[in-house]
């Protein structure tokens, strides 16, 4: 017998020793008075055997793992019996009924005592099993706090890296705002100085004529993206006329689809290694495009 099965049976035996003997001692003493003691001893130990004789069968059928609902119901009957023994002693004792009264429910706790004892036995576990379910539920815990570890780690760097670039798209948006208003202040100082009346006319007077007798509005600049350029340098004799300087411009401008724009057809031009003035150059895109 293990320690934990100790702990239930001996409460369940002692509580139905106390039983017994009280049971025995009210009927000795009770009938005592109506019939001679000898045969009042035998009632008593009449009830507290049959009690004991179910008892012992009911436990003969634990250890078989078996159960009789009829034996069952037989010692539960003893039970009632001597608990009505004593609560009728109680009842008609003319001194110290409330104590008799009070010990009245033992034989009833006796039996509910070894009702525990033998769901106890029903669900006991070996030590070894009760290791492994240790073990597997240590090994549970311990792959719980791995992952809480884990989830907290991962937030962690997610916060971090969230954070680093909440940073760094703050300090571009602070660039580029400062950079567009510089552009901004720049474009309406050009604007205002194409629009100027004087100004415009001594700009238009340095462009060349695209019609005779018509004089070009001077155009502003377009503001994008800029690409470095090679040093500026003057066609002292164009290496090619016109006609060719058309003809190769077309050909590189309608080298995809869809059409190059300038900026990709001056890049593409000067890359395989043609020579030609910034000025002829976009004079030849405005003819042929």
């Amino acid at each position: 017998m293990n320690a934990g099965t100790t702990k239930t049976v001996l409460p369940a035996v002692a509580m139905t020793a106390v039983s017994m003997v009280l049971t025995l001692a009210v009927v000795v003493m009770w009938l005592g008075t109506a019939m001679p003691w000898p045969v009042a001893l035998v009632v008593g130990l009449g009830i507290d055997g049959g009690w004991l004789a179910t008892l012992a069968y009911e436990r003969r059928l634990a250890a078989q793992g078996d159960h009789s609902n009829a034996v069952t119901g037989v010692g539960w009957s003893f039970g009632f019996i001597a608990a009505g023994v004593l609560i009728a002693h109680a009842l008609t004792a003319e001194a110290s009924a409330g104590a008799w009264l009070a010990v009245a429910w033992l034989p009833i706790a006796a039996k509910a005592l070894w009702l525990v004892h033998g769901l106890w036995e029903r669900t006991a576990l070996t030590p070894n099993a009760l290791g492994a379910i240790r073990g597997i539920q240590q090994e549970a815990r311990d792959e719980a706090a791995v992952a809480r570890a884990r989830l907290r780690a991962e937030a962690t760097t997610e916060e971090t890296r969230l954070t680093a670039v909440t940073q760094a798209g703050a300090r571009v948006a602070r660039v580029q705002a400062k950079t567009a208003q510089t552009l901004s202040r720049a474009w309406s100082t050009l604007e205002t100085a194409r629009d100027g009346e004087d100004t415009g006319r001594a700009l238009t007077s340095v462009t060349n004529r695209v019609t005779p007798d018509v004089t070009p509005r001077w155009q502003l600049p377009v503001w994008g993206p800029t690409e470095p350029v090679t040093a500026f340098t003057l066609d002292v004799a164009p290496a090619l006329t016109d006609e060719a300087l058309d003809v190769l411009v077309d050909e590189i401008r309608h080298s995809e689809t869809p059409a190059l724009s300038y900026r990709e057809m001056a890049t593409r031009f000067r890359a395989s290694g043609h020579s030609a003035s910034e000025v002829r150059l976009r004079a030849a895109w405005k003819r042929v495009a």
